[in-house]
Order: structure tokens, then C-alpha cells, then sequence
């Protein structure tokens, strides 16, 4: 079994090999390490990925919008990746953002994962009837894990969601309560025995 250091590294070599600059290089060597990690097919896309890299023009996207529409080219996915996170701080602000055409679009949620570390918050993201949820570069749930991911998302949308209590008040209350049990009424006894509560000063 390969190292997740390895698969960074070669990963790395070879997108540098493939024609990327050794920082986004670099960059795609981190994100197929975190696919792989999270039981994800990081190698097999890549490798799939630059099989049709010479001979396919993929359209790279700089500046992203509330809905990014190729009218020709597939995005590549690792460009776009890169964008979305070193954006991210501008981007939040939409909400909610489309991406259409993308080509092998698992290679992007590695990027993704990232970003939602970076604002403190969870990312959902969909296409094909695939769903992701990035939950702060911690974890990353999907309905996909160890299967094959479609190789062009025709539609991707991508959704910053608030973060929020997956419980109600009166569930928080009640468990709180429960809690309390544990608490030790304060004595005499405990406030002398106290980190702190000697009266001699041995210093």
C-alpha cells in the first residue's frame, strides 16, 4: 500500500511533468493526498485526467462568478480548484454557486475541502446526482465513496451553508439538565482543599 506521502509526492511530479508550475504543482500533490485519505479515487482521476489532457483543451477560469457558463470548452478542474480557494474569501458572499461543463470534478472537491476550513463553514455541493458535503477539511461525506465519479459534471452547484445546531432547544435543555447531575454542591471541605486554598506560602 502506497504512502499518502508518496502519492503526494508523485502526484506532485507529475502534474509538474504534465505541464503545471511546481506551485500548482505543489497544490494538486496536497489535494490528491486528502481524495485518497478520504477514501476517495484521487489517483485513478488524475491518471484518467492526463491521459486526456494533450489532446483535449480544457478552459481555465480565473475569476469566479455566481454562475460560471462555458459556452465551448470543459473547465479543468484543477485550475478552477485553485481559483475557488484562493477566492474564497470573496466568493462566500454568493451563497450559492453554479459551474457548468466541468471535466472530472472530483479532482476540484479536494480544493473545496480546503475552503471550507479556511471560512469556518460547511460546503454542499451536487451534480449528477452526486452529493458532497465538505465538513472543514475534516471530512468529507459523499453518496460516491470508493465508486466511480462521472467524468464531466454537466451542472455543478456549490452551496455555503450557515453553520447551525442540528438539535432543538428543548433537546439542548433536557441533555443539560441530565448534565447537571454531575455537579458537586460546593463545602467547607472542598473550598480548604482547593488548588490554591493553603493559607501558608511555601515560596
Amino acid at each position: 500500500m502506497k504512502s499518502l506521502s508518496e502519492i503526494d509526492t508523485t502526484s506532485k511530479r507529475a502534474s509538474r511533468a504534465a505541464g503545471f508550475s511546481w506551485g500548482v504543482s505543489e497544490e494538486i500533490g496536497k489535494s490528491i493526498r486528502l481524495l485518497e485519505l478520504f477514501g476517495l479515487q484521487g489517483v485513478k482521476t488524475l491518471n484518467q485526467y492526463y491521459q486526456t489532457k494533450p489532446n483535449q483543451k480544457y478552459e481555465n477560469l480565473s475569476l469566479i462568478n455566481e454562475k460560471n457558463i462555458s459556452e465551448k470548452n470543459l473547465y479543468c478542474p484543477l485550475i478552477l480548484g485553485i481559483s475557488f480557494l484562493d477566492q474564497i474569501k470573496s466568493i462566500e458572499k454568493f451563497k450559492t454557486i453554479i459551474f457548468n461543463k466541468v471535466a472530472f470534478p472530483l479532482l476540484m472537491i479536494p480544493f473545496l475541502s480546503r475552503s471550507s476550513e479556511i471560512i469556518g463553514k460547511k460546503i454542499y455541493i451536487k451534480f449528477n446526482n452526486i452529493e458532497f458535503l465538505l465538513n472543514l477539511n475534516v471530512n468529507i461525506s459523499s453518496n460516491i465513496l470508493n465508486k466511480n465519479c462521472p467524468i464531466i459534471a454537466e451542472n455543478l452547484e456549490v452551496r455555503f451553508l450557515e453553520n447551525e445546531d442540528s438539535f432543538s432547544d428543548e433537546e439542548w435543555k433536557n441533555l443539560y439538565k441530565l448534565s447537571e447531575e454531575t455537579f458537586v454542591e460546593e463545602t467547607d471541605s472542598l473550598k480548604e482543599g482547593a488548588a490554591g486554598a493553603g493559607l501558608t506560602d511555601n515560596d
